[in-house]
């Protein structure tokens, strides 16, 4: 007999619909004389599948990859120099032949995660000692010896980036998780932004712009944060469009969409922040007024309707993390100085509340709140609403 996790599998590689599994449960169910069960205990959940961690035994495989690869790590810097690529290019190797066992064969989620970033990150180690080998990059980084290196930062990003994104495709085209969906996402961030200072820096030297006077460096760094607000874009327009392309949630490219969530919230939260709150970014100043705090109040109230019509919680988490750490910060540096209540304790408040209320009855906000809203031929698109 086949089991449910064996089922699972079947359709998240498409080989099955979620409709037909169910039918085959039930089939078998009835076969087996099981019609004592409750019919409650056969509904499906309306909220998110867990699909970072596969049970027990796939956390038990993963504490046994943590021990592996650091006793690992620890015997080869005893036989090893402790800078040679051969160190890392072992660790690689290593983590993508055990991958065919536990990614490949058993499709354990949380110890595949593990191993693609083990991968990711030997890997990103390679090619960091072969960039230093080669553009003999100096020990100690500082002002002068960036600007001795501004010949090569752009070779120096694309081998570091686009080896970095070379790497990760090509271990997803064999062992399909998720997570290098995120890695791929912030190489290529990181590529755009090292992008755009070179084109500035260029300009600034040409004389096509002025170059900044010191009262000036805070508007600098503060547009500079479109950079991050036109990533966090792109990368959110791909993982709504890999959602729209799986609106039941059931193949691997929605479990990529999350990661894309995930790093697509901090771009686009910080940024639209800064812009939209005036802070002071080059002094860290976080001191918002009622003024900022309403237009934070509605930067919230936008975000959370995105993530409902998108049915994303991986998306409003990371936002109301930061606007409740940013909260924090200033309640815990004004204390001192006032005895009134802040602008962002009301802030915090609404987080709280919205955190508790989402988490309560997510699918039935979404029909309440996003089903009026949006006409039949965008829902139709949408993710289903399930309450």
């Amino acid at each position: 007999m086949i089991d449910e996790t064996t089922l699972d599998r079947a359709v998240s590689t498409g080989i099955v619909s979620a409709a037909q599994r169910d039918a085959l449960l039930s089939l078998v169910r009835a076969q087996a004389g099981d019609r004592q069960v409750p019919a409650e205990n056969t509904t499906l959940s309306v909220d998110d599948q867990m699909r970072l961690v596969g049970g027990g035994n796939d956390i038990f495989v993963t504490v046994g990859i943590v021990l592996l690869f650091s006793g690992a790590l620890f015997a080869l810097q005893a036989v090893l120099p402790r800078d040679s690529m051969m160190l890392a290019a072992l660790l690689a190797a290593g983590s993508w032949i055990v991958a065919e066992i536990v990614t490949r064969q058993k499709r354990m989620r949380l110890s595949s995660t593990l191993l693609a970033l083990v991968f990711s990150a030997s890997v990103l180690t390679i090619l960091t000692d072969f960039v230093g080998a080669q553009f003999n990059v100096p020990d100690v980084i500082n002002t002068f010896s960036l600007l001795a290196l501004k010949d090569d930062a752009l070779p120096m990003g694309l081998i570091l980036g686009g080896g970095l994104i070379a790497a990760a495709a090509l271990y997803f085209v064999r062992f399909k998780v998720p997570v290098l969906a995120a890695v791929v996402a912030i190489a290529a961030t990181g590529l755009a932004f090292l992008a755009a200072m070179l084109i500035y820096y260029e300009r600034m030297v040409s004389g096509s712009i002025a170059a900044p006077a010191p009262d000036q460096l805070a508007q600098v760094v503060s547009s500079a944060l479109a950079i991050p607000l036109v990533c966090g874009l792109v990368v959110f327009a791909a993982a709504v469009a890999l959602d729209l392309r799986d609106r039941e949630r059931q193949t691997v490219w929605s479990d990529c969409a999350f990661w894309l969530h995930v790093v697509s919230a901090p771009l686009l939260v910080h940024p639209l922040f800064i812009l939209a709150t005036g802070q002071d970014v080059l002094a860290g100043r976080i001191e918002p007024g009622m003024g900022a705090g309403i237009m934070l109040g509605l930067m919230i109230a936008l975000f959370v309707l995105v993530a409902l019509a998108i049915d994303r919680r991986s998306l409003l988490a990371p936002t109301l993390a930061y606007f409740g750490s940013v909260g924090i910060y200033y309640l815990v540096n004004g204390a001192a100085n006032t005895t009134g209540i802040p602008p962002f304790a009301l802030i915090l408040l609404s987080i709280g509340a919205i955190v508790i209320l989402f988490g309560a009855g997510w699918q039935r906000i979404r029909r309440l709140i996003i089903h009026p809203l949006l006409p039949t031929s965008l829902l139709e698109r949408l993710p289903p609403i399930k309450a």
